[in-house]
């Protein structure tokens, strides 16, 4: 089934336009208050923090796994880059409470469709930030290049970067 989602060897680079996942305001990833993700151990990325309870996907493609407490998401572009969308720090530990998963694992979306609802106030008042690290997940398998842009940002309207997939 995931056969055809494997990356094609090619002589071009492949520009690849990501769309923010989050209505929000995107900052530096440094600004994430995990080390995990602040320091660039999860991948390169930007944060967003979020107005609205709605994650979409960032490009067509397809769903790599949904986390069984909703709470993330992985999303692959056919060129093979991945990305992580986690909702919030330590929100793992809700077990998918203020969650509402739209999509499941091995699933094909395409741009903007929503992937997850949750409840902004509910996680706050749990105790947990809402910034949410977007990052590469797999960013030393699929070599690429890529600049994040800060800023508002709308889901699924807004450029938050376009990435360059070097293949060869």
């Amino acid at each position: 089934m995931f056969e055809k989602w494997k990356r094609k060897s090619s002589t071009e680079n492949k520009k690849i336009q990501i769309a923010s996942p989050l209505t929000g305001q995107a900052v530096p990833l440094k600004e994430a208050p995990d080390e995990a993700f602040a320091a660039g151990y999860m991948g390169p990325g930007i944060a967003i923090v979020p107005q609205e309870g709605r994650l979409v996907a960032t490009f067509d493609g397809l769903l790599a796994h949904v986390f069984k407490t909703k709470h993330a998401v992985i999303i692959e572009h056919s060129s093979g880059i991945q990305l992580l969308l986690h909702i919030g720090m330590d929100t793992v530990s809700l077990k998918g409470q203020g969650f509402t998963a739209h999509v499941e694992t091995g699933q094909e979306v395409k741009a903007g469709q929503l992937l997850i609802e949750f409840d902004i106030d509910f996680i706050k008042e749990a105790g947990y930030p809402v910034i949410t690290p977007v990052v590469f997940s797999n960013a030393n398998e699929v070599p690429y290049t890529t600049e994040w842009t800060v800023g508002s940002v709308q889901a699924g309207k807004d450029i938050i970067s376009i990435a360059t997939c070097n293949d060869s």
